[in-house]
């Protein structure tokens, strides 16, 4: 057993009101992980659920013994062909595959700290991330190699390794899927990485040669770029103990409903934070057979593997919950043995909680996290209703404080910015000194930049974020309060909101909506919104699109409709 971090435990002796909402067998603090590592956890994984499914992806699996054997290999190949050591960054570029679970554990286990890359990136952002991290290596999807060929040269990138989608494939399916995917859906742009290594190099590293790299909990695991709590880009230092203590606190609530025979849906992508601890590390710890979902846009696709499947649980966003519902033949899947749906990435609307549950018969659960925290912070807790509107009760080993702008607390009920503090809490921000001291304070409190409220019971709200308050003639206005009024119209698929200048209140709100019945008009959901909301938070303006910007795994970009308003203001000056 490894020693218990001091950090475990930030919550001391005293007790807090939403202790007593933990499932049986959830305690107030969690018993350290026996891992040192990431690394070594896929090796126990391997030990305790051997032959039985790990992921599964393209019709292809692998067990938990396969995922550690060919992570070692991969660990090897990256020591003794390419000559990486521990603490050198490693890009990975793709998304849900195969490939993606053992080049990560192979990285760890290697003693790489991993840089996640969205797929999705621009040029222009990958060399952002490149020129920051200072990585030695990077392994990329061949679908999105001509971005990494365009800014590779002159990096600190040594070796470039390209992945096509089939190749964790058995043959000839891998020949099959890898041929359709560049010749007859032409996915596969033309690149130029001249001396690039195939993935398949990486399987023929020899396990015999890996020498362990003495990694430990205080080591850093990932760089995970994120917009941060205070804007622009930035990587959170997550260490293997933040992971592993996020892991266990999250799963610790899972254990209500679900066991190491359940099959889980991995619909977001594991780069993201949250897949990462939840399912990829998580549900993989727990022993959980884990979907993996290439493109989750396809919905048809998505919904026919869910019908195969027939998951225990499912992982997603409100925004894919949502389109899911929108599918005809989603109704008719075979949910008999869903027993919970977690919705993360960002807050779930309460009119697709509603239909959620009577279409499935199942719940979503609400949780709540940021990259800065591995992320999970906080859920409904898995053995009760969910509360909708809430983000549940703070995990185990996890304090939080509703703070004022001066840095004391607000009374219960009252809105403040949110605090947490617990394992799961990052080290800082990579090389940004000033800006980690901005939201972390010296006794270890993370300033998360949401503005949230905590009744008596200690169930947790987040009203928004602090950045995008809308301040009218004074007054606060919170743009998810807008955007959950107009999701309750019944012809409303998405809406989101933001301010815009005006005269005479210096900021107004403006909703940008995608229809789901082509005959709303402005003054329908005018109307329908005055009945909701009070006159300072109804929007001023109103406008219509085909679909609303979001992120890589569904969630609203406001910032890139304030970018649009801006650009045509810029226009018309």
């Amino acid at each position: 057993m490894t020693t218990q971090p001091a950090d475990i435990d930030p919550v001391g002796d005293a007790s807090r009101p939403w202790f007593d909402h933990y499932p049986p067998g959830v305690t107030p603090r969690i018993s350290a992980p026996e891992e040192r590592s990431l690394g070594e956890l896929a090796h126990a994984a391997a030990e305790r659920h051997g032959d039985r499914t790990a992921f599964s992806n393209l019709g292809g699996t692998l067990s938990f013994r396969e995922v550690d054997a060919i992570a070692t290999r991969i660990a090897s190949y990256l020591q003794n062909e390419l000559g990486l050591v521990k603490g050198d960054r490693i890009v990975l570029q793709m998304p849900n595959l195969l490939q993606y679970p053992v080049a990560l554990y192979g990285a760890l286990r290697a003693g790489l700290v991993v840089v996640n890359a969205n797929p999705l990136y621009t040029a222009t952002e990958l060399a952002a991330v490149i020129k920051d991290a200072e990585p030695r290596a990077m392994i990329v999807l061949a679908n999105f190699a001509d971005k990494a060929a365009a800014v590779v040269g002159g990096s600190t990138i040594e070796h470039m390794i390209v992945t096509e989608a089939g190749d964790m494939l058995h043959q000839p399916k891998r020949t099959i899927v890898n041929l359709v995917a560049k010749y007859v859906k032409k996915m596969v742009p033309d690149y130029q990485l001249p001396g690039a290594i195939p993935f398949r190099a990486l399987l023929t590293g020899d396990p015999a040669r890996f020498a362990d790299p003495g990694v430990g909990h205080d080591d850093l695991a990932f760089l995970q770029y994120t917009g941060g709590t205070t804007g622009g880009t930035k990587a959170a230092m997550l260490t293997h103990w933040n992971l592993l203590a996020n892991q266990a606190q999250f799963i610790g609530q899972m254990r209500a409903v679900l066991d190491e025979d359940s099959t889980v849906i991995a619909a977001l992508p594991l780069y993201h934070v949250f897949a990462l601890t939840v399912n990829c590390i998580g549900f993989f710890r727990l022993g959980g057979h884990n979907v993996l979902i290439t493109n989750p846009r396809d919905i048809p696709a998505f919904v026919k593997t869910i019908d195969q499947t027939r998951p225990h649980a499912l992982v997603l966003v409100s925004t894919l919950a949502g389109a899911l519902l929108e599918n005809d033949a989603f109704a008719k899947v075979d949910l008999s043995r869903l027993r919970i749906s977690v919705a993360g990435g960002m807050a779930l609307r309460s009119a697709v909680a509603h239909k959620w549950n009577d279409v499935t018969g199942t719940d979503m659960v609400e949780g709540y996290g940021l990259t800065e925290a591995s992320p999970v912070v906080s859920v409904n807790p898995t053995h009760l209703p969910p509360r909708i509107g809430t983000i549940g009760v703070p995990l185990s080993s996890t304090d939080v404080r509703v703070l004022a702008d001066d840095g004391t607390e607000v009374p219960l009920g009252e809105p403040g910015e949110l605090a947490v503090k617990g394992p799961q809490v990052m080290k800082g921000y990579w090389r940004k000194p000033e800006e980690s001291a901005a939201v972390l304070t010296d006794d270890g409190w993370l300033l998360t930049g949401d503005v949230a409220t905590i009744d008596e019971t200690g169930y947790l709200a987040i009203v928004d974020r602090k950045k995008e308050i809308i301040v009218v003639s004074g007054f606060n206005v919170y743009p998810g309060d807008i955007e959950d009024a107009a999701m309750q119209h019944p012809k409303v698929l998405e809406a989101g909101a933001i301010p815009v200048a005006d005269d005479h209140a210096g900021e107004v709100p403006k909703l940008f909506v995608v229809k789901r019945d082509p005959s709303l008009t402005e003054a329908e959901l005018s109307a329908f919104l005055k009945e909701r909301l009070t006159g300072y938070k109804r929007p001023r303006h109103i406008e219509f699109l085909d679909e609303l910007p979001k992120t890589n795994v569904g969630k609203v970009l406001r910032r890139a409709l304030r970018e649009r308003e801006e650009g045509k203001a810029d226009a018309t000056a």
